[in-house]
């Protein structure tokens, strides 16, 4: 049943608002991306300059600078299994059919019959706090594809994403010169090869862009799929790493994720939980928290991170904030005084934006992690599935992102336009769920903001509404409603009524 409102989430995003620009800040042409990658954004030219065309996965895997990253594949898949069995002895796993849960076949990653395959280029200048010396990002995001896949479906689960700096310190080039670039694309009338070489030639936004602002490669895959059956409701896992270039090798190495926070550590490790709560609550670490612009120290932090998709909009679907908030049974890293505390503190300085209670402490745990904002508001487990360059004919219309994706548009733009007018970017963001209010007018009545669909909020039984979600409404005629088996979340989603 909860899958059923997942599929529900997805078509929303097929007729998305008026807030996604094809081709503003994403380039999501099909003949346009071929045309990219065979000239110069294939994988293996980026990573290997020398390279003059796509290469199959066998060659990728065999470079130097991809070594580290087979390796950390291949350990990750045997301590899923290890883990898998211990939790699970009776469930039958592996590749193909005949198993209770079935295996990405992990041959494919590095098969000569596969290739990853440039999906997108998107632009996350958005992400400038971070380093403003660089500008944000660029990533060049590739999908794992089938060569010669006759009958079978071609793309498989599973993508890679290239992180770029929009530009090197030392470049000439500026923030509001890049921010022109990409936003002049909106107005780009060519499609196909001819877009590719404007975007490409003079003044486009990827003329400057070059092999040595590789920062880092972030990995998706779903490594394991349960179908629905009598005795099982349907599952499927992703797995999330991140290797990090070494500038004077090139060679990728397995890297802590951003603000994935290792919770098992932190709940095993009393001095290490103890110092994180001290960390996280102070003031301008809160702030930072609050407005989804927190960098947690790497001491915190895992270096794998494991999605299940579907999950209910309940906290403690939502990991890894379940078990960090303690909740009276058990022993957390933080306690619901510490919280209150801390944000009653926050509150009299007016620093506070979204976070208003423990609630929304708890959420905000999880968006700001790698695998808590991949289980909101996904397609599966991924927030730009990507367009198939491959295919013979193109689809049109469809939308190569998820709801999530296509509802922060509208913040990102208001980023960009900043830097190039000159201002001082706001980088803050809401929750995953929910847009900030700021693009409430181009985005209501949406599945991103009080439309059917959108994520909202139910008052308690003494009518009772969270101050972290007092604007997750829903528009006239329709109702918060729980999803699926999660009858008890007062987080739900719009339906009529």
């Amino acid at each position: 049943m909860r899958y059923c409102f997942r599929l529900l989430s997805l078509l929303l995003c097929l007729a998305p608002p008026a807030a996604w620009a094809e081709g503003q800040l994403a380039v999501t042409d099909a003949l346009a991306l071929h045309a990219l990658e065979t000239s110069r954004f294939g994988l293996a030219q980026m990573l290997a300059p020398q390279m003059a065309a796509p290469i199959a996965d066998d060659a990728l895997f065999a470079l130097p600078a991809m070594a580290p990253v087979r390796a950390a594949l291949d350990d990750a898949f045997v301590r899923y299994l290890a883990d898998h069995r211990q939790r699970t002895p009776t469930e039958s796993i592996g590749v193909g059919a005949g198993h209770d849960v079935l295996l990405f076949d992990q041959a494919m990653i590095t098969s000569p019959d596969t290739r990853f395959v440039l999906a997108g280029i998107v632009n996350r200048m958005d992400r400038a706090y971070v380093a403003p010396e660089t500008c944000g990002e660029i990533r060049l995001i590739y999908r794992l594809t089938r060569i010669n896949a006759g009958n079978t479906p071609p793309r498989l689960p599973m993508t890679l994403n290239l992180v770029m700096h929009a530009k090197l310190p030392a470049e000439r080039i500026t923030c509001a010169d890049l921010g022109a670039r990409w936003l002049a694309v909106s107005a780009f009338a060519e499609t196909g090869t001819a877009l590719a070489d404007r975007l490409m030639e003079g003044e486009g936004p990827l003329a400057s862009v070059h092999a040595a602002q590789i920062d880092r490669i972030e990995t998706n895959l779903q490594i394991s799929h349960r179908p629905r059956s009598e005795a099982a409701e349907f599952r499927t896992d992703y797995l999330q790493k991140v290797f990090r270039r070494d500038v004077a090798t090139q060679v990728f190495h397995e890297s802590p994720m951003e603000n994935q926070i290792d919770r098992d550590r932190l709940l095993t490790d009393a001095a290490l939980g103890r110092a994180f709560r001290d960390w996280l609550l102070a003031p301008e670490n809160l702030r930072a928290f609050d407005r989804g612009t927190l960098l947690i120290p790497e001491q915190f932090l895992a270096t794998t991170s494991l999605a299940a998709t579907p999950v209910g909009f309940a906290p403690s679907a939502l990991q890894p904030a379940f078990g960090l908030m303690a909740d009276g049974k058990s022993k957390g890293v933080f306690t619901e005084g510490d919280v209150v505390a801390a944000l009653a503190q926050a509150a009299k300085d007016g620093a506070l934006e979204n976070i208003r209670s423990p609630a929304g402490f708890a959420r905000r745990l999880s968006d700001i992690t790698c695998g808590g904002c991949h289980q909101i508001r996904g397609i599966g487990g991924f927030h730009f599935t990507g367009v198939d360059s491959q295919a013979a004919q193109a689809v049109q219309g469809a939308v190569p992102a998820s709801p999530h994706f296509v509802g922060d548009q509208l913040r990102r733009r208001a980023i960009v336009m900043s830097m190039r007018d000159g201002k001082v970017p706001d980088f803050s963001r809401g929750f995953s769920d929910r847009p900030q209010l700021r693009g409430s007018r181009e985005l209501a009545g949406n599945s991103a903001n009080d439309g059917w669909g959108a994520t909202c909020y139910r008052r308690d039984a003494r009518g009772l509404l969270d101050a972290s979600f007092a604007s997750w409404t829903c528009a006239e005629g329709l109702s918060c409603q729980p999803t699926g088996d999660d009858q008890a979340s007062r987080i739900g989603m719009c339906f009529v009524k």
